[in-house]
């Protein structure tokens, strides 16, 4: 089981790169039936 998190911007931006390491960690976590923890 995998276990991934997504820890915004201390600034509170978000912007495209943040954005697609979400996706990428939330496609991980389905795909090795984890969890995706924001």
């Amino acid at each position: 089981m995998v276990r991934v998190r997504f820890a915004p911007s201390p600034t509170g931006n978000l912007h495209v790169g943040n954005a697609r390491t979400a996706v990428l960690n939330h496609l991980l976590a389905l795909k090795e039936s984890g969890t995706f923890v924001l």
